[in-house]
This record gives C-alpha cells, structure tokens and sequence, in this order.
C-alpha cells in the first residue's frame, strides 16, 4: 500500500520497501477492490490509500473463494493481502467453542506476532477475534481464549499439534487456511506438521500458499494443498531506496569486530540492527559489544521466547541501542525510525541484502546501510551489486588497514629478485624409541681410521668431548683389563644352576637380580652371556646382603 501523504517518498504499505516497485503502475484503490467501509476506513486511518501489486491481485482472487498461490516475499505487502479478504469473509458469521474459522501457519514466532500485530490494526472496526498459538506462552491462556471461541487463528506448526492432542483444539469449523512462507517452512522441516494439519481440516477449505522462491520442492507441495489456484507472481523489489546511504568496508578478517565497533560508536548512530550469518556470531558478537559498554541485545532461532520478546521491546522502546540479529529472527520485524542497518556479514542471497537495508530510510528519512566484507567476500558483492544495478561505495576506517592494500603488498616481489625458496632443515630420524632423535654423524671421510692399521672400513667420528672405546679400555684398572682380554675358562663351563654357594665371598659366582633373587633360567640358556659364559670377575658377586638367604650344599 502506499499512504496518502504529499511527496514523493511515500512509504508503503507495512514490510514493504520504501521505494515503488520497479514493476508497480498505478493501480486500483482499495474502494475498487470488494472491502466493506470498516476495513476501508482502517486502511484509511492508517494512510494507505494504493494497493500494492500483489494486493491488487490477490485480494478479489480470495474474496471470490479461489485457492491462491503467490510467489512473493517479505517487503511486497503480501501479508494484507491475505489479512484484509479473511477480514471481509469472516465479517458475518460467530466462533464456537475450540474452532477457529480461519488458521495462519507461520513459520516463526515472531511472524506470527507480526500477523497478528496487522490483524488488530485492521480489524479494529470488526467484531471479530483473534488468538497467537505460539510456543513460549501460556498453554492454560491459550486454551481459555480457544474455549471463548475465536475467528482466526495465528500459529506455528509445532504449538498448534501439541495443543491439538491435548484436546484444547478443533479443527473440523476451519474453512481458511493459509500457509506463510513455505520456503521457510520447508527449511525448517515443518511439512510433516503441515501435513498432518491439512488432514484435520474439512474437505472443502480454501487455501491460500505463500512462498519466496518456487522451487521444485516447493512446486510439488503446492500441487499437493491448493486446488485449481491462482497463481501470483511479484518480483521483489531490486533496487534500493535513495533515502539510503549505502557504504562497504574492507577489512581483514581479523578486524572486522574492532571495524563494527568503531562504526557504532560514531554520534550519528542513534539505533542499528546489526545482521550476522550464523546464530554463533550473533552470540559471540553480542557479548564482545556487551563488554565493549555498549547497550546491545540479540535475536536468533535458539533464545526462549520470552527473552526474544523482552529483546525486541526493549529495542523498540528504546531501552536497547543496538540489536544483533539473524536473518530468520529478523523476519518480520518492523522497526520505526530506524537509523541504520550494519551487516556484519554479506548474506549468501543478494535479495536478502536489499531485504535487510530496507528496514532504515523508512517514511523519507534518512538511513545508512554500512557493510563490512573481507577479500573473500568479493563474490558476494558482485553479485548484489548486479541485483541492484549500481556499484556499492568502498571507504576505509580511520586507524584500519584495508585488506585489499594488505593483500598487494604481500605479494610484490622486486622485478629483478627472483624468488628462492626457503630453505628448511629436514628434522632428524628418530630411531625406535619414541621421542629419541638420532645424532647428527658427519661424513664418512672425516672418520679417523681404526688403530689397528689401515683398513677400507671406517668408523663414524665422535663426538668431540666423548671419549672412544678405546680410551676408556685404557682407563680401567689393570686387573680389569686382564679379565677383559683374557677371560678365564674356570667356570666357562659350569652351567648357572649348578653354581654353589661358598663362606669364600671371592668364590662366589651366583648373580643375583636387583631384586635380590636369582633368575629361573633353565639349562639350555645356560651358556647365554651374563649367565656363566667367562663372565668377568666385576660382573661375579663378591659380596651378598645377610638378609638373603641361600642353601649352603
């Protein structure tokens, strides 16, 4: 819709863009389109006095009681285009008991608030009521308006069933149904919900099946509800209004929350909407402001609704500065004088871009829409600068390097230099045992020759500081040296189990274990070194610990 007021930045109806649609001509007023005075007279106290396309399309197709399947997305004015032809239909008649009239499917909590929000505008001419089945809220509230009898019911999949099973609900009285955003819907794995709630409608019901995108999938479900419809396609608005300044930014990855900060810290921010890809960055991003003293809040799917609510409200009365947000948290959420729009992120959908700026320079005013991106967004940008038809202004912050400056000079190389690679030292073997590396040996050519004379064979040098083999041979006492060179044959042949026990400690050859016991080696292991072959007279037990005690034979 547009509002009756002078000038040519009228805004639009309610979630629609400020601008006029590219595909918009001049249409009907709504006197033209079969709405009765006091849902006229409400639209006229709102200041719309032009529908928007899909508006103008759908509303006769439903007065007229056909399905409808409009393609249309938020900021078209598609939700009074179901809301004010149910208004008019239910206008005659009264609820009973637990069976609503009419039921809205939203995909969302706060869709639904929002429907619900348009119905009391709209409506309030009417003597007609209505009740918001969402999870979050009193079950016992809920079944006590249900039981008072209500024409239309606003809810989501999930509360609707479980309210259904416990008895609170009928559904057999329900003659409209509309589905909200079935691409969300689908995204969000309602269907089997939605199924499941088609089957407890009457046989004969009017449907009316909205969606953002037409997929395959999306095709196959609307054959599948809707019946002979009507089908209304409106493009979504392309363009963005020039109430808006719109500016990117820039900035290496690792600057990109030092960026935001420092944007929102400037004196001409009075309130922003801060929009993040993912639910962990509105997390992450909220506490890092929250500690920052900022006064922030945040949304997205995972928070209970009653922190969800208080949020919003907060920011819509002013309480709040600053909302971090996620796309499908934000839907439908309409914030007067807004005054500017930060996207942390570049969103993967070009539309979403324009869907997210849209909601700042509302009613002629002023807004701002500030982006930050890093290199590997660029993609992205071109690609929503090809949706909107104009290139996007670059700046920089003030005390923040540009991440595409970054970029060139890390790879200038001089023209003359040519590039090497680095060299790396390769690490060192490492032998069998874990965490041990092997030493480094030099060439076999700096190895001495071994003292015995020349030879072909060499041996690998030592260390230097260690001594050889050799000199420490020399170190030891003579009579070692002699038990080395010239072992004796005395008990070369005496087997380990047929050693004796003496009151001579010099003729005693029994080795003993560190725990002082003797080892159980049998016969055949007997002639194994350290077990009685010319072992030396330091490896023989000369002296035995009286606390041991040994057969004397």
């Amino acid at each position: 819709m547009k509002k009756a007021s002078p000038g040519p930045s009228a805004p639009p109806a309610p979630g629609t863009s400020e601008k006029t649609l590219p595909d918009e001509k001049p249409g009907p007023a709504f006197s033209s389109l079969g709405l009765s005075a006091p849902l006229l007279k409400a639209v006229e106290e709102m200041g719309y006095t032009t529908p928007t396309p899909i508006q103008a399309q759908a509303i006769p197709e439903v007065l007229a009681g056909r399905d409808v399947l409009g393609v249309a997305q938020t900021g078209t004015g598609k939700t009074a285009s179901f809301t004010l032809p149910m208004l008019e239909k239910l206008s005659h008649g009264r609820a009973r008991a637990r069976m609503p009239r009419a039921l809205i499917l939203e995909p969302t909590r706060e869709l639904a608030l929002q429907v619900a929000e348009n119905f009391e505008k709209y409506g309030k001419h009417l003597n007609l009521s209505h009740a918001l089945l969402i999870g979050g809220s009193s079950m016992n509230e809920q079944r006590e308006l249900l039981n008072r009898g209500v024409d239309v019911l606003i809810a989501t999949p999930g509360r609707l069933l479980d309210l259904f099973e416990r008895g609170g609900l009928l559904l057999m009285q329900t003659d409209m149904l509309v589905i909200d955003e079935a691409d969300r819907m689908l995204d969000m794995g309602f269907i089997p919900d939605i199924e499941k709630i088609v089957r407890l409608l009457p046989p004969r019901h009017q449907t009316l099946f909205f969606s953002a995108t037409m997929a395959p999938e999306i095709r196959k479900l609307a054959d599948a509800f809707l019946s002979a419809p009507q089908e209304i396609e409106v493009a979504r608005p392309s363009s963005v209004a020039t109430t808006i300044t719109e500016r990117v930014y820039c900035v290496a990855r690792r600057d990109k929350t030092r960026a935001l900060r420092k944007l929102l810290s400037t004196p001409e921010v009075q309130n922003a909407i801060v929009f993040c890809n993912r639910k962990r960055d509105v997390d992450t991003l909220q506490a890092d402001l929250s500690r920052k003293g900022l006064s922030v809040g945040h949304l997205h799917g995972d928070l209970s609704q009653p922190l969800r609510f208080s949020t919003l409200e907060k920011f819509r009365n002013g309480e709040l500065k600053i909302l971090v947000c996620s796309d499908v948290a934000a839907r439908g959420i309409d914030i007067g004088g807004l005054s500017h729009v930060m996207n942390y992120d570049l969103p993967f959908n070009a539309e979403d871009y324009v869907h997210r700026i849209g909601r700042t320079g509302r009613a002629g005013k002023e807004g701002h829409a500030f982006t930050l991106m890093t290199p590997e967004d660029r993609p992205l940008l071109e690609a929503v600068e090809t949706l909107t038809g104009k290139a996007i202004e670059q700046a920089q912050l003030p005390g923040i390097p540009s991440a595409f400056s970054e970029v060139e000079e890390e790879v200038v190389i001089p023209a003359n230099t040519p590039a090497q690679p680095e060299k790396r030292s390769k690490p060192a073997k490492t032998t069998g045992r874990k965490g041990r590396r092997q030493e480094e040996r030099p060439s076999p050519e700096a190895a001495p020759r071994h003292p015995s004379g020349p030879s072909d064979r060499t041996e690998p040098a030592t260390p230097q500081g260690t001594a050889t083999a050799e000199e420490m041979y020399k170190e030891l006492p003579e009579r070692t040296q002699e038990n080395l060179s010239a072992p004796s044959s005395e008990h070369a042949q005496e087997a380990l189990h047929q050693r004796v026990w003496t009151e001579s400690p010099a003729e005693n050859t029994l080795p003993l274990l560190k725990n002082g016991f003797l080892p159980p080696v049998p016969e055949k292991d007997a002639d194994l070194p350290g077990f009685g072959m010319e072992e030396p007279d330091f490896m023989r037990i000369v002296y035995v610990p009286a606390v041991h005690g040994f057969i004397e034979e």
